[in-house]
C-alpha cells in the first residue's frame, strides 16, 4: 500500500502552526519560518505496518516530521537488540538527509500515522536562515537537554529569581581592578592602603603580575599584632601563601567549592596568569540566604552529632535552591558529595577523639556514588576503613568500634545504614592496605559472581578523612592489575550487560508497574548502566579515575570516539542524574511514586521535552551497551 499525500489547506495550516509552535525547535523559530516549513511540506499518511523509509529507497530526499501516530526504526544487525520509536514531534532522519545518503534502518508505521515531508533543499535553506533550526539538526540530543534545563529553570523561577547563578563565569563577577602590592612593600604601607580603601584584604603579586600571597584583616591579629611584628618588614614575611587563584573562565561554582575546601573567603582571579580581580564570599552569595561556605563552615565547627544533623538538612535545602538556578547535574552532585565529605570528615574526627584513636594511622574510605563524587540527595552509606598495624587482629576491634560509632552517627544524620553491610563497621571492610590489596587481587583473579559485584562497588573508592597515603597502593593495584586480566574484564562486561536499557522491541520506554503506576527506576535502569560501562572501560584501559564523566572523557580517546558521541554519553548520564534530583527534591505528596524508592519516575507525568530527552538517553545507553558487547563479548 502506498502512502497518500496532500497539501495543507488554510485551515490545516493554522492548526499545524499551533501544533508546531509547541514543539522544539519550532518554539524558538519565527512565525514566518514555521509557516515556511509548513507550506513547503506535503502531508503523508501511512497505514499500520507500512514502510515509511528503508535503505533500498536510496539517498534521503526529504525530512520527515511525525505529526500523529508513531514509527519504529529497526536497524539490520541490531534487530535482536530492539528498535527505536519515533513519536509525534520527532524529526528524522537528520543524519542521512544532511549526509545525502540512504538510511541504515527500516522505518515502519506502528499505527495510523501522519507525517509532514519537507524537501532537502528547503531544509538546508531553512537551516541557513534559522539558527535554532540549524542548531537542533546539528545537535539534537544536546539541544533537547538545553531546552529541558530551560524548562527546569522556569519551573523554579519564583524561588530562584533573586539568586545569583553559580554558572556565572568569574570574568562577569570582577567589577574593579584589585588592590595589590609587591612583596617588598612595607607592612605599614599595605595596612594604610587597606584602611584608606576600606577593604578587608590586600593581594601580593610578583614581578609578572601573578598573585603570590594575600593578607586579610583576619590574618593581622595572628600574624602581625600578637607576634608584635614591626610594621617596617615587607608584607611577604606575613602574607598567607601560596594563594589559591582561579582563571576568569572558571565559574562561581568553582570559586565556592575552592572557598569551602580551603576555608578561605577570597579568591584572586587571573587571566593568562596575571591578576585581574578578586571575588569574595560576599560577592558570590550576597543575594543568597544560605551559602556553601556557611554550611561547610558550620559543619567543620560542629561539636556534636545534633549540629551535623542540622547540616545534613541544610545540604538538602541548598541543593534544592541550586537546582532551581539551573546548575548542571555534574556540578550539583559534585557539590552534594563535597558537603557530604565535609560532614563525614567531621564525624570521623569527633568519633576518633571519643575513641582515643590517631587518624594518621587510618583513612576513612567512600565507595559507590560518594566515591565517584556524584551523590544525589537520597543516598545510603557505602564506606570502609584502611588502618596501619603490624598486628591487625589485635587492633581491629578498636577500629571496628570506632567505625560503628561513625556509621551510627551518619545514620542519625539521615544517611541510612547500608542494607548490604558495605560499611566500615563490617570486619570485611575494616582492613590494612595489604589486606585490601589481597582482597582486590583475589576478586580480579577469581571473578566469581560475588567478586564481580564487590568490584562494582568497592573499586570506586576515594579517601575522605585521615591519612590518604594509605590508599595509593590500593589505587595502583586496581589500575594496573585489572587491565592485565582479560577474563575478569569480560566477566565484568557480561555482568553489566545483564541490565539492559529500558526500551521495548518497538523502541519506546519500557516501564514496570509499581502500585498501579507505570514507572522507570532512574538509578538501576538509568545511571547505574552508564556507571557500569564507564567503570568497565576505565578498568580495561588502566584508567585510575573514578568519576563517571571523567572516566568517559578519559576513555573517549582510547576508543577513538567522536567528540559529539562522547559528549552524548556524558550528557545522557547527567540528564538522568538531574531527573533523579528533581524527583528526590520534590515533596513526597507530589512525587507520584512510592516513597520507599526515591529513584522511580512515571514517564507519563513528565513534560514533553523531558520525556523525549529520557528516551534519547536510553537510546544513547543502548548504543553504548552494543559497543561494549562488540568490544568484550566477541
Amino acid at each position: 500500500m502506498s502512502p497518500s499525500y496532500t497539501t495543507p489547506s488554510p485551515s490545516l495550516l493554522a492548526n499545524l502552526r499551533g501544533e508546531l509552535r509547541r514543539l522544539a525547535p519550532f518554539s524558538q523559530m519565527t512565525a514566518a519560518q514555521v509557516d515556511r516549513f509548513i507550506t513547503a511540506s506535503t502531508q503523508a499518511y501511512y497505514a499500520p505496518g507500512e514502510t515509511v523509509l528503508s535503505p533500498e529507497a536510496g539517498p534521503v530526499r526529504q525530512l520527515c516530521l511525525v505529526r500523529q501516530g508513531s514509527i519504529t526504526g529497526r536497524r539490520g544487525l541490531a534487530e535482536a537488540a530492539g528498535g527505536f520509536e519515533l513519536d509525534a514531534g520527532d524529526l528524522f532522519p537528520v543524519g542521512a538527509l544532511m549526509g545525502e545518503r540512504p538510511v541504515t534502518a527500516t522505518y515502519r508505521a506502528n499505527v495510523d500515522t501522519f507525517c509532514l515531508l519537507l524537501p532537502a533543499p528547503v531544509v538546508k535553506a531553512l537551516a541557513a536562515e534559522s539558527a535554532p533550526f540549524a542548531d537542533f539538526l546539528n545537535a539534537r540530543v544536546l539541544r533537547f537537554l538545553d531546552l529541558s534545563r530551560s524548562a527546569l529553570r522556569a519551573e523554579y523561577s519564583s524561588q530562584a529569581l533573586s539568586e545569583q547563578s553559580l554558572e556565572t563565569p568569574l570574568a562577569r563577577l570582577v567589577r574593579a581592578a584589585p588592590v595589590a602590592v609587591r612583596g617588598e612593600t612595607p607592612l605599614a604601607q599595605a595596612l594604610a592602603l587597606m584602611h584608606e580603601r576600606r577593604i578587608g584584604s590586600v593581594l601580593v603579586i610578583d614581578a609578572a603580575g601573578a598573585p603570590s600571597g594575600i593578607l586579610t584583616r583576619h590574618d593581622i591579629l595572628g600574624r602581625v599584632t600578637l607576634p608584635q611584628v614591626p610594621l617596617t618588614v615587607p608584607i611577604s614575611q606575613v602574607m598567607s601563601a601560596p594563594v589559591h587563584a582561579l582563571d576568569t573562565t572558571a565559574t562561581a561554582h568553582d570559586a565556592a567549592l575552592l572557598m569551602s575546601r580551603h576555608g578561605i573567603r577570597h579568591v584572586p582571579v587571573t587571566q593568562e596568569g596575571r591578576l585581574v580581580g578578586i571575588v569574595s564570599e560576599r560577592d558570590l552569595f550576597s543575594m543568597q540566604k544560605l551559602s556553601i561556605k556557611q554550611v561547610s563552615t558550620a559543619m567543620r565547627g560542629a561539636m556534636e552529632v545534633a549540629e551535623l544533623r542540622d547540616g545534613a538538612r541544610q545540604i538538602r535545602d541548598l541543593a534544592g535552591r541550586l537546582l532551581g538556578q539551573g546548575i548542571g547535574a555534574r556540578q550539583l552532585t559534585e557539590l552534594i558529595s563535597h558537603l557530604n565529605d565535609v560532614l563525614t570528615e567531621r564525624l570521623v574526627q569527633l568519633c576518633a577523639v571519643e575513641h582515643g584513636l590517631d587518624l594518621q594511622r587510618a583513612c576513612w574510605l567512600a565507595f559507590g556514588s560518594e566515591g565517584r563524587g556524584e551523590q544525589t540527595i537520597a543516598t545510603d552509606q557505602d564506606n570502609g576503613l584502611v588502618f596501619e598495624s603490624e598486628d591487625p587482629e589485635r587492633e581491629r576491634p578498636a577500629w571496628l568500634a570506632f567505625a560503628r560509632s561513625v556509621n551510627e552517627a551518619l545514620d542519625a544524620c539521615g544517611y541510612p545504614l547500608c542494607k548490604g553491610n558495605v560499611m566500615a563497621s563490617n570486619p570485611a571492610c575494616c582492613l590494612t592496605a595489604t589486606e585490601w590489596c589481597t582482597r582486590f587481587d583475589r576478586w580480579i583473579e577469581q571473578g566469581s559472581p560475588e567478586d564481580l559485584l564487590n568490584a562494582s562497588i568497592y573499586f570506586d573508592f576515594r579517601p575522605i578523612a585521615g591519612n590518604k597515603a594509605f590508599v595509593e597502593p590500593m589505587r595502583e593495584l586496581v589500575a594496573s592489575r585489572a587491565a592485565r586480566v582479560p577474563r575478569f574484564i569480560k566477566q565484568m562486561a557480561d555482568n553489566a550487560l545483564r541490565n539492559q536499557a529500558p526500551l521495548d522491541w518497538l523502541g519506546s520506554i519500557a516501564t514496570k508497574e509499581v502500585d498501579g503506576r507505570e514507572v522507570v527506576d532512574l538509578k538501576m535502569q538509568g545511571t547505574a548502566i552508564f556507571v557500569d560501562v564507564a567503570r568497565l572501560y576505565a578498568l580495561g584501559h588502566g584508567i585510575a579515575e573514578t568519576n563517571t564523566r571523567r572516566r568517559f572523557e578519559a576513555i573517549a580517546s582510547a576508543l577513538k570516539a567522536e567528540p559529539q558521541e562522547s559528549e552524548g554519553w556524558c550528557s545522557a548520564f547527567e540528564f538522568l542524574q538531574m531527573l533523579r534530583l528533581q524527583v528526590q527534591l520534590r515533596p513526597k505528596t507530589d512525587s507520584g511514586v512510592p516513597p520507599d524508592n526515591p529513584n522511580l519516575v512515571e514517564p507519563a507525568t513528565l513534560n514533553d521535552i523531558d520525556r523525549r530527552v529520557l528516551k534519547e538517553c536510553f537510546r544513547v545507553m543502548r548504543r553504548l551497551q552494543q559497543r561494549m558487547e562488540l568490544d568484550y563479548q566477541r
